[in-house]
């Protein structure tokens, strides 16, 4: 059996968004209710995705805004980018936008491996950024867009999974097709 490929992926974006919860919900399988700012932490979860298996090394980052200096240790040795946004936020919304242009500027790329994450699904009554706006942005981005509930856990592993995807082809691995249902 061979070792599992390791790939470092970020997860960034406002602060509340709900990073620490999606990323907990898809390492642990649980909701944490309790909101306690993160300061950063690292996970690690092996997954097996179209019978790859990865050691994921999840980076769950300070909330940042568009006037945050981004900080280096987010553009080396990372493979891939969560971008997560509240449905309930226009604000955050936009800082994911900012946060996509300084990923670009400071990785010198035209494009990184990227999902982009409409979390919070589950307060639908209170949306504030429309389902079309985030799949348009993701299009704009060539980047896969998918809305989230980390306390319904819906759709929270189909996020890693489809950025392992996009990782692979970015890295020339185009064989490796994910299909979400």
């Amino acid at each position: 059996m061979p070792a599992p490929k390791q790939r470092k992926i970020a997860v960034m974006g406002y602060r509340s968004v709900g990073k620490s919860s999606l990323t907990i919900q898809f390492i642990e399988g649980q909701f944490v209710d309790s909101y306690d700012p993160t300061i950063e932490n690292t996970f690690t979860k092996t997954v097996r995705v179209n019978s790859q298996d990865y050691e994921i090394k999840l980076m769950d980052t300070a909330g940042l805004d568009e006037y945050s200096l981004f900080p280096s240790q987010y553009s080396i040795d990372v493979h891939g980018y969560v971008l997560v946004y509240s449905i309930t936020s226009q604000k955050s919304f936009g800082v994911v936008k900012a946060l996509y242009d300084k990923l670009l500027d400071i990785t010198g790329k035209v494009q990184v491996p990227v999902v982009l994450v409409g979390n919070k699904t589950d307060l639908h009554l209170e949306r504030q950024v429309s389902s079309n706006e985030g799949k348009k942005l993701a299009d704009e981005w060539n980047a896969i867009f998918i809305e989230t509930s980390a306390k319904e856990n819906v759709s929270v592993s189909d996020v890693f999974h489809a950025l392992l995807t996009e990782i692979e082809k970015a890295n020339g691995n185009a064989g490796t097709l994910l299909l979400l249902g």
